[in-house]
């Protein structure tokens, strides 16, 4: 008896998703390197000051 799982091997990501999984990596990433570059305190006032931005 041969049991094989259909489908297994041949299973695909789809770009989209690829694509906003490359947004949201790039973000956190640069979230990262303005946390370190400029620490905490700085860095959440410039997240505060753009959510106010915003609305």
């Amino acid at each position: 008896m041969s049991e094989t799982l259909p489908n297994a091997v041949s299973r695909r990501i789809s770009w989209p998703l690829v694509a906003v999984g490359s947004g949201v990596g790039a973000l956190v990433a640069i979230a990262c390197a303005l946390w370190i570059f400029y620490g905490t305190a700085v860095f959440f006032e410039i997240v505060r000051a753009g959510i106010a931005a915003c609305f």
